[in-house]
């Protein structure tokens, strides 16, 4: 028969090692609360500004070239681009 032990208070609810400056808990990535608040922060800031950037670009590219041609393929954008540079041109 399989005998449980009992884990000591103190062992179990130990706690994580503290920090160089003003003795702050520490996780287990080094950061502290504060330093982990701040690096998220910085961290879904860029990611927004990316995915706003790629969600433009996309529709720039879909609006220049679409990837899902039209009843008649591509040859139908191949005859408005040249139209359009014509137009540019003259």
């Amino acid at each position: 028969m399989l005998k449980v032990m009992e884990i000591p208070a103190a062992r179990a609810a130990r706690s994580w090692p503290t920090g160089l400056f003003g003795g702050e808990v520490m996780s287990l990535s080094g950061l502290s609360e504060q330093e982990a608040k701040e690096f998220h922060k910085i961290f879904m800031t860029s990611f927004i500004i990316f995915t706003v950037i790629a969600i433009v670009a996309h529709i720039l590219v879909w609006q220049w070239r679409p990837w899902l041609p039209g009843p008649n393929g591509y040859t139908g954008m191949i005859d408005t681009l040249h139209g359009a540079v014509q137009y540019l041109v003259s």
